[in-house]
């Protein structure tokens, strides 16, 4: 059950603010886009004693803003206000704003704010965290977020480019492990960190990735797997805001380059007794038996919630051999060429890389999805067969689907996650995703043009 941020939390932050001027309210949809309103000082106070109203249909848009009819938050209910209430450490400064602000995260409440309660993917992670902990897991996780550093300008040929650095020079070269390419971003570093200070959200490695102009940071493992996905969300939020205050575009999209690496998401879990002891912690390299069943949860649900994990369809462009994306339901120990990975290290920080999400992917659906797989796999005790040696690209018996279509009828048919996830949240999320993919599929572009203007 949602626990929402006191009004202490608001009165001691104004005092200590004095010259915020306003307040950004958002609340995160089902394609990880956030929306809400600007409010003004005096109007916070006000959010966190009664909540604020939002219309129904704000949790049933599609990723360009478009209303879903069908999604049942529309006309059949009159588009009727839902009730919403501040999620607690969300209050957060905005550095990079030129007039003074600070975003306020939001989340529907459970009875006020019906309809839409139903469609918030933040409840849903909740509730797939409550059927853990009600059999003794607590889950631990923390996300790794890749993106590209673009110019806000695109190339003569109208395509997106990467970004000069401070030399005035546009990296060309990929450069993985690159130490000089994270010196010429340090202004847009140094920002970055320092905001993540302010915000309270655990900023730890950087590294040049796998393309020009491509990095990573990745984020502290939380004993509270929901305060790690909200700190996910502040932060992708937090790196766009700090890249166009320095002229550049941070684009978190899952294959922005045909020619170049694509962005994911990567998501570490393990799960915790109540004392938090590490549930997976082994001596062994592929864990305990409650670790292996985990994994063959995982993947006996991949495909059935593969569109919460790629939900856009740019994202089956990343899936591409050799690429450090992977292409079938597999699992290794510290094996980069498989879809689960066990990591090395000490006996006590065991733990699963799930590898498959696009940074694109919404953080609270992502990790509702791989928990509930984990889930699964300990009430059934499922084996997950021996793991991958060697290149899991060229061992793949049967190929993940490239295309959204097969993902979303795969979503649509599921009685697992009709079960895991609710009818009634599937069927708002499943009505956006397949208006999404009649409006993709009805756009005629560049590419069609180019393939068939003339030859055809």
């Amino acid at each position: 059950m949602s626990v929402f941020a006191s009004l202490q939390e608001a009165r001691s932050f104004l005092e200590q603010n004095p010259d915020i001027e306003m307040f950004e309210l958002f609340i995160l949809d089902n394609n990880g886009v956030p929306r809400g309103k600007l409010l003004h000082r005096d109007e916070l106070l006000a959010v966190y004693e009664s909540g604020r109203p939002l219309p129904s249909t704000i949790l049933g848009l599609t990723i360009n803003g478009d209303d879903v009819e069908n999604s049942g938050l529309v006309w059949e209910v009159g588009d009727i206000d839902c009730r919403a209430y501040p999620v607690s450490g969300s209050l957060q400064r905005m550095p990079w704003r030129l007039i003074p602000t600070a975003a306020v995260q939001v989340s529907m409440h459970p009875t006020e704010g019906l309809p839409a309660t139903v469609a918030d993917p933040r409840h849903l992670l909740e509730k797939v965290i409550d059927g853990l902990k009600a059999d003794g897991y607590y889950p631990v996780m923390a996300a790794e977020l890749e993106f590209y550093l673009l110019d806000q300008k695109p190339d003569s040929h109208g395509r997106p480019q990467p970004a000069r650095d401070v030399d005035g020079n546009r990296p060309r070269s990929t450069q993985v492990y690159g130490l000089r390419e994270l010196e010429q971003i340090e202004p847009f570093l140094a920002d970055l960190y320092s905001a993540c200070k302010l915000q309270g959200i655990p900023a730890r490695t950087a590294i040049s990735e796998y393309a020009p102009g491509q990095v990573e940071i990745t984020l502290e493992h939380r004993a509270d797997a929901l305060q790690a996905m909200d700190e996910a969300v502040r932060y992708k939020r937090l790196v766009k805001g700090v890249a166009h205050k320095h002229g550049m575009t941070a684009c978190f999209m899952a294959k922005p380059f045909d020619d170049l690496a694509g962005t994911g998401m990567h998501m570490h879990v393990s799960l915790a007794d109540a004392q938090g002891n590490n549930l997976f912690a082994s001596e062994a390299a592929d864990g305990t038996p409650l670790l292996r069943q985990a994994v063959g949860g995982m993947l006996s649900t991949l495909l059935d919630s593969l569109l919460m994990f790629c939900p856009n369809a740019n994202s089956y462009r990343r899936f591409q051999t050799n690429s450090y994306a992977p292409l079938a339901a597999t699992w290794g120990v510290d094996n980069r060429t498989v879809s689960l990975r066990v990591p090395g290290g000490p006996a006590n920080s065991r733990h699963i890389e799930h590898r498959i999400c696009g940074a694109d992917a919404n953080p609270y659906l992502a990790a509702a999805a791989i928990l509930a797989g984990i889930h699964r796999g300990i009430r059934e005790q499922l084996d997950p067969g021996a793991p991958v040696e060697g290149n899991g690209y060229a061992q793949a018996k049967e190929l993940l689907p490239t295309d959204w279509l097969t993902t979303l009828r795969a979503l649509e048919g599921s009685s697992w996650a009709r079960d895991a996830f609710g009818s009634e949240f599937l069927g708002v999320y499943l009505a956006v995703k397949r208006a999404e993919y009649r409006q993709f599929m009805g756009e005629v572009g560049e590419q069609d043009w180019r393939w068939y203007l003339h030859q055809a």
